[in-house]
């Protein structure tokens, strides 16, 4: 099938145009930049480049002609917003296969590239592996590369850190992706080919903690009805991962303390201590600093496992990355439910880049699962998505009713999601029926 190397530096334009391509049958890699794009270019061949006119680090006609001096046997077409025979008439002087102004349609991306690539024939494989389509993910543990400042700092961040034994603090918000951070770190490192362990502080009793974390031999309490292996001899030659450590009693951090200093464990009823070499992450969602100046941490177990720490940026510090992380839990969920959604309408683009997305990456995976189940056309239409992505964020204490400025589409949205049911509409928008029989009448709706 025919490679093309696409560059766009609009991400949710550049991802639905990639789907639409790959949806006709093209083999497409994405670049975001003129570096991405030559850094592409000399690892892999191309039938065909496809690239905006205006990037951010380069002039579009300045790369082509860079692209067309190196390869000339590789058709390129021009995109552009600035539509103007002049511009036209350079690209075209200039080597440009063709040229074309945004927005268009695509029946006339198509018909310019096949013209283009008649011009320039592909030639023909003998046996060649299909391609899949690029994606900005670690197929080993979802962890999808971001482009924003905030996210190159946390992937320089995780390349520094993998390879070396120090224990690592993941420091943020519910839903930043903490694990995933976590088993990037295991995977880039030696320990890679071993365990990794991740254990949920927050649902350990603590009465239960010394047998889950170091196991425990049969009849040493009520209970313990055989042998069990603890987290960290399973963990043993690998990594553990300890999720909100700031949930675990003062006991327990001394318990825990004392295994990662000795590096040695006893299960529960057991003299005999076993010998572990593991590597330890730990994350947590509080201020640690501030739970040790309340006395709720121990200090010395915090500089034990901070040797280095990781902030996981929440959603609104990348929002770059947005519908990058969008276009990838679409693929899961197209995966998952056997769909096949091309991507979303830019009113729904809109929608998201002005929400506040108070859940992060978590509530955005389950936002998008629960939109492509709901969809029927090849897009995600702002008629799918949850009744809070129309409310306003804040409401005042006395639950007085507080939609967002587009109040009047927030209740349309609620009316058609009950199919004109006004009883229903009211309890999606949590206001009285008598203030949305008075907001009916406001805005003229039937």
């Amino acid at each position: 099938m025919p490679k093309i190397l696409l560059i766009e530096d609009d991400i949710s334009f550049c991802k639905l145009l990639e789907k639409f391509l790959i949806k006709k049958t093209f083999d497409v890699t994405i670049a975001f930049s003129a570096e991405e794009a030559r850094s592409y270019i000399k690892k892999e061949s191309f039938d065909l480049i496809l690239t905006d006119l205006r990037l951010p680090d380069a002039d579009g006609i300045v790369l082509m002609t860079e692209f067309k001096t190196s390869y000339p046997e590789i058709p390129v077409i021009l995109m552009t917003g600035y539509s103007d025979v002049n511009t036209a008439v350079k690209a075209i002087k200039n080597g440009a296969s063709d040229y074309i102004s945004k927005p268009f349609n695509p029946d006339e991306v198509l018909l310019v590239i096949t013209n283009a690539l008649q011009t320039f024939p592909v030639e023909k494989e003998v046996v060649k592996e299909k391609k899949l389509p690029q994606k900005l993910v670690s197929a080993e543990n979802e962890f999808v590369k971001g482009i924003s400042v905030a996210s190159k700092k946390l992937l320089e961040h995780i390349k520094l850190v993998s390879p070396t034994d120090m224990s690592v603090l993941i420091i943020g918000e519910s839903g930043t992706g903490k694990e995933i951070i976590a088993k990037s770190i295991h995977q880039q490192s030696h320990r890679k080919n071993n365990n990794f362990i991740a254990v949920d502080c927050g649902a350990i009793p603590k009465e239960l903690a010394a047998s889950e974390f170091f196991g425990h031999l049969k009849g040493s309490f009520t209970g313990a009805i055989s042998d069990k292996t603890g987290y960290f001899e399973a963990a043993n030659g690998g990594t553990i991962f300890l999720d909100e450590i700031g949930n675990l009693s003062y006991e327990n951090q001394i318990q825990l303390l004392r295994a990662l200093q000795e590096r040695k464990i006893k299960p529960v009823g057991s003299n005999k201590e076993i010998n572990v070499d593991i590597r330890i992450i730990t994350a947590t969602n509080e201020d640690l600093r501030e739970a040790v100046k309340n006395g709720d941490f121990r200090e010395d177990l915090y500089h034990r496992i901070n040797e280095f720490s990781i902030q996981s940026p929440s959603l609104t510090d990348r929002g770059e990355d947005l519908m990058v992380f969008a276009d990838y839990f679409l693929e899961k969920a197209n995966q998952q439910l056997n769909k096949d959604i091309i991507g979303f309408s830019p009113e729904v683009v809109a929608i998201f880049q002005k929400y506040s997305w108070p859940g992060n990456l978590r509530e955005l995976q389950n936002c998008i699962k629960r939109a492509t189940l709901l969809s029927q056309g090849d897009f995600i239409e702002s008629d799918v998505l949850p009744i809070e992505f129309f409310q306003s964020e804040k409401r005042e204490n006395s639950g007085s009713f507080s939609l967002s400025d587009n109040e009047k589409e927030a209740i349309i949205h609620a009316l058609s999601r009950t199919q004109n049911n006004k009883s229903e509409a009211a309890k999606l928008l949590k206001i009285t029926r008598k203030t949305l029989y008075n907001k009916l009448k406001q805005y003229n709706i039937d």
